[in-house]
């Protein structure tokens, strides 16, 4: 079989089940757990193919952002608009903007080339309610001219209370907001200022009314029936103890999934986090604080604070195959029956995965007092071991005990193969990066690394299969050398 997001041939993995769960009760409504069934599958029909709002969603389907939103209404001291590079991924980074008109050919153009996007968002380079005319405008043509595709916004919160009937009219169905905080006083050291009713507030004052602004905001989104994101960045000494507060509330205030990201503060970037030397959290930190908030709510720990204007799958960025200049000169192939298709395959395909991976699961028996340990994958998506190690950008991790098995982030990492130049200290990078990993999963890898990876205690696994069922097979082998 040929797998749909990726067109390579791909392992049987089993035949198609159904598994869409079925109501019992009398029929007529009065059943509770009838009800929440049904709710529940409506749930999964929303974000089934979302790749933000579903893990499961982001190893197949794609999306695009499309930067029309250029002004923003508050200052970030984690945010610098102005720098841009077209190799990093970063929230607010775009290489140039677009016109409502133009990002709707954009999309047309990109729903033909890349027919697994199903997800449209509006994300910046500022904030679309801070510039609701391009937004709003931009989510009409696209609805009008592509109407399968999801439209997303992201958005500080601000604004909203002010949009939420508008956002509602045009059938945006997802929304995410910043939301860092819960205390003002925590507030004033992430916000130096908000602008608001053509009025500049610095300092608490002004972090006072982007909180109230925001659990209004998030509060007439559940009234309204919008899925709403929260997403947090996580910033060492500064809101880390308090997202676990910052969790409880939006739980409260009807949040779907909640987002903990780590800070970027590289200098280079420009802003003032990374100018004054604040750090970000390790990954352990930040898994930390994930887990901690885990029991609460569904977290997503799949994102990879995308730019303004990703294109492709998540942990893959195609903008500069689709430059303004590119896309302009390209004819739309938006071609509905096309996509349909096309996304009746990757459904097809998701679910001989689940059953594959139930097959893993049952195979492996659950051993008492066993660790947990963590296996790094290289990917390109569709839930395989499919990635040379020396083509990896990122490594996604999962974490391995007894027969399960739980994906907890991805780790960036530079390209190994460089022709030679500059190999030695980039393996080393990625050494350190997945140290404390006891396995990496690959397609294949050269023999150089490989002997410098076991000398180092991480094992390497070869293989061309399903990323649960190869975790699971080294773990059963990993446990069995333990016991020896």
């Amino acid at each position: 079989m040929t797998s749909p997001s990726t067109g390579r041939i791909t392992p049987s993995v089993g035949s198609p089940t159904s598994t869409k769960a079925k109501s019992s009760g009398c029929g007529t409504g009065c059943s509770d757990s009838s009800t929440t069934v049904e709710m529940d599958e409506k749930l999964k029909e929303r974000i089934a193919n979302h790749p933000c709002y579903s893990e499961e969603a982001h190893h197949h389907f794609a999306r695009l952002h499309v930067a029309v939103a250029p002004a923003c209404n508050i200052q970030c001291n984690y945010c610098n608009r102005k720098y841009d590079c077209a190799n990093e991924s970063r929230p607010g980074v775009v290489s140039e903007l677009l016109t409502p008109e133009e990002a709707a050919h954009k999309a047309l153009v990109i729903a033909g080339k890349i027919p697994q996007l199903t997800v449209l968002g509006i994300a910046g380079p500022g904030d679309p309610l801070a510039n609701p005319e391009q937004t709003f405008r931009t989510f009409e043509l696209i609805a009008e001219k592509a109407p399968d595709i999801k439209l997303c916004l992201s958005t500080n919160g601000l604004m909203l209370p002010e949009y939420v009937d508008r956002i509602k009219q045009l059938n945006i169905d997802h929304v995410t907001i910043t939301i860092n905080m819960v205390d003002p006083e925590i507030g004033a050291k992430i916000y130096p200022w908000v602008h608001y009713k053509r009025k500049r507030y610095r300092g608490i004052e002004g972090v006072k009314i982007l909180h109230e602004k925001q659990m209004e905001g998030l509060q007439a989104l559940k009234e309204a029936d919008i899925l709403c994101k929260v997403n947090s960045v996580m910033i060492p000494g500064i809101n880390d103890e308090h997202l676990t507060e910052v969790n409880k509330v939006i739980r409260s205030k009807g949040a779907f999934i909640h987002n903990i990201m780590p800070l970027i503060s590289a200098p280079e970037h420009g802003t003032h986090f990374g100018l004054t030397g604040q750090r970000g959290p390790t990954p352990k930190e930040l898994q930390a604080v994930q887990d901690n908030c885990g029991g609460n709510m569904k977290m997503m720990r799949h994102c990879r604070q995308c730019r303004a204007d990703a294109v492709g799958l998540l942990g893959e960025d195609r903008s500069q195959e689709f430059t303004k200049a590119k896309i302009m000169e390209m004819a739309p192939e938006y071609d509905l029956q096309k996509r349909q298709e096309v996304h009746a395959g990757i459904e097809k395909f998701q679910e001989e995965l689940k059953l594959a991976k139930q097959k893993a699961l049952t195979a492996v028996e659950s051993v008492e007092n066993s660790p947990k340990i963590l296996v790094a994958v290289a990917t390109k998506g569709s839930g395989l071991v499919n990635q040379h190690f020396g083509h990896a950008k990122e490594f996604q991790i999962y974490e391995v005990h007894g027969n399960q098995t739980r994906f907890i982030g991805h780790r960036k990492v530079d390209h190994y193969c460089q022709g030679g130049y500059g190999e030695k200290a980039t393996l080393e990078n990625i050494i350190q990066t997945i140290a404390d990993c006891k396995a990496v999963l690959v397609s294949k890898i050269g023999d150089s690394p490989k002997e410098k990876l076991h000398q180092l205690g991480i094992e390497v696994v070869e293989g061309y299969d399903v990323i649960e069922k190869m975790a699971l097979e080294f773990y059963k082998q990993y446990v069995q050398e333990q016991h020896k």
